[in-house]
């Protein structure tokens, strides 16, 4: 599969690992070759030097011919630096290296069902997290994040915002509601019952699931008008719930 050919040369053009671990899709069993992401995590034995960055830019760099590389995503701790939500760790992303934190969504996915890809477990390295601080982030995330960018009417034309937009709504209504997380796939299901447009749901559903023809421009423009419809009322009934 182009996937562990992949993971095999990431594994083995990394600076000696102390741990790697999948989440999302790919941990979860509901990953799509060639429509999820890679999200992986990396522990390295630190600190992260210039040469190490340097290291790390150039693996990134001969993996771009591989088939599913631009999929790959990983983010770099340190044992010394693995603890706290909000600190800002290097990860390579969308073809580039830049800063984002590890959060508290990743970390819970990491802890209930994240995938040992070498070394150590999560468990080992990274501090709990606690069912207040989970709930706090999902909540927040929803304000502060998604609900101002309903208000960005071309985002939503594009296939990644409704799809990403809306499965983060519903699985942060069943992480607030029951304290758990869900996969997109369980999402879909999750979306009908909360009201969402079906029509967008099983746009969604097709796209990741299924071949489906690609869209007309009268349909994004239309789907981007049903999802934002529903997502802005949606997203401000969840917060006031849990605020």
């Amino acid at each position: 599969m182009p996937t562990d050919a992949l993971l095999d040369r990431f594994l083995t053009g990394l600076p000696e690992p102390v741990a790697v671990w999948a989440h999302g899709s790919l941990a979860a069993g509901d990953y799509q070759e060639g429509r999820s992401d890679l999200d992986l995590i990396a522990v390295l034995p630190g600190p992260l030097t210039p040469r190490t960055v340097w290291r790390l830019a150039l693996l990134h760099a001969r993996l771009r011919g591989e088939p599913l590389a631009a999929h790959l995503h990983c983010t770099y701790l340190t044992p010394g630096t693995a603890a706290g939500a909000d600190r800002r760790h290097l990860t390579w992303a969308h073809e580039r290296l830049f800063k984002r934190p590890v959060t508290p969504v990743t970390r819970r996915e990491l802890l209930t069902f994240g995938r040992v890809l070498h070394g150590a477990r999560p468990a080992e390295l990274l501090p709990p997290v606690p069912d207040a601080e989970l709930r706090a982030f999902v909540v927040r995330d929803q304000r502060d994040f998604w609900r101002p960018a309903v208000a960005h009417a071309p985002r939503w034309r594009r296939d990644d915002w409704v799809d990403v937009g809306l499965t983060t709504f519903a699985r942060a209504a069943v992480t607030l509601r029951e304290g758990r997380l869900i996969t997109k796939r369980d999402s879909l299901a999750e979306l009908l019952a909360l009201g969402a447009p079906a029509e967008v749901v099983e746009d969604i559903r097709l796209r990741r699931y299924d071949r489906p023809e690609p869209p007309t421009e009268e349909w994004t423009v239309r789907r981007g008008e049903l999802t934002r419809a529903y997502l802005g009322p949606a997203i401000d009934a969840l917060v006031a719930s849990y605020t």
